[in-house]
């Protein structure tokens, strides 16, 4: 009996370092997730004085709160290896050949750098915001690609993530972002002038079709009106309508029609579709189908070379 208690006593003797250690480990994510807790907390009331004093810096605010976390899980798991002993001694191991290792890092983190410094220029020079309507480059990147414009819902250290028109995400990196071509529609005025063309027949009366189409833009309910003071002094119209381009087989006619925002603007522009056609096969008025006039031209007769004659 003696014996096997003492056995038992040994093992728990073995065992206590490991316990050590185990608790160590425990109270570092505890301490980690703490300091957490408090650096956000003190970050969301900065925000939110910031805010009541009418500076809406969601964009920094989400872009600290992600570093914040990021930089706290480095350092608890810095903590973490450096109290288990045979992580930190394979640690010691490498960091002998810190040449090599600084090599190793530099070349597999140039990326992960060039998106966190990007990040941080995004933030500081503002190209856009949380919650903007962007266009990343070209707005069609062909078929079954996503779109690369939408709603920009977060920046974080790495990626720019933003929400599309069909409810996809597009998580793009910081680096690649900054070299692309942006649209920012809503960085200084939401609202959007939407160009709706049609083409008509040449032989269409131009004044009919265009006071059709000035009357249905000017019905729409999300049409506003943006003529400046010295515009309406000028009488100039709320809803003017030009030729824009004298096609191969139509005249196009465009109406500049403006809305609140671009999402509203590109819904008007669908209903408004749907309404000069409506219109205009009630008024008579052609929309023409793309036509190609083929000409035959009957082949020259071949003529029949003569047969050397032999020698």
């Amino acid at each position: 009996m003696l014996k096997d208690v003492n056995a038992i006593l040994d093992r728990t003797g073995d065992l206590g370092p490991h316990l050590l250690v185990l608790l160590k480990i425990v109270l570092i994510i505890l301490a980690a997730f703490v300091v957490e807790r408090i650096l956000v907390r003190l970050l969301r009331s900065a925000y939110a004085r910031a805010k009541a004093q009418g500076h809406d810096e969601i964009t920094r605010y989400r872009f600290a709160r992600n570093a914040i976390r990021s930089l706290v899980a480095i350092t608890a798991l810095g903590f973490i290896a450096y109290v288990i002993p045979s992580i930190r001694s394979l640690a010691v191991t490498l960091f002998a050949g810190a040449g090599i290792l600084a090599a190793l890092i530099g070349f597999s983190a140039q990326k992960a750098f060039s998106n966190i410094i990007s990040g941080f220029f995004i933030v500081a020079f503002k190209p856009f915001r949380v919650g903007d309507n962007i266009l990343i480059g070209h707005s069609a990147t062909g078929p079954g690609l996503p779109d690369r414009s939408g709603i920009v819902e977060d920046i974080t250290l790495r990626h720019t993530v933003i929400l599309t028109f069909e409810n996809r995400r597009i998580i793009i990196p910081n680096s690649i972002i900054s070299d692309e071509f942006i649209v920012n529609s809503t960085i200084r005025d939401a609202a959007t002038c939407e160009y709706v063309e049609v083409p008509v027949a040449y032989d269409t009366d131009l004044n009919k079709a265009m006071a059709v189409m000035v009357e249905i833009c000017n019905s729409h309910k999300d049409h506003i009106d943006r003529r400046t003071a010295n515009e309406l002094e000028r009488a100039e119209e709320l809803v003017p309508v030009r030729l824009v381009r004298l096609g191969d087989s139509s005249l196009i006619l465009r109406a500049y029609v403006w809305a609140k925002d671009p999402i509203t603007a590109r819904m008007m522009h669908y209903d408004i579709n749907k309404s000069m056609i409506e219109r205009f096969r009630e008024e008579g008025i052609e929309i023409p189908f793309p036509t190609r006039k083929m000409i035959n031209v009957p082949a020259a007769p071949i003529r029949e070379l003569p047969t050397p004659s032999a020698s």
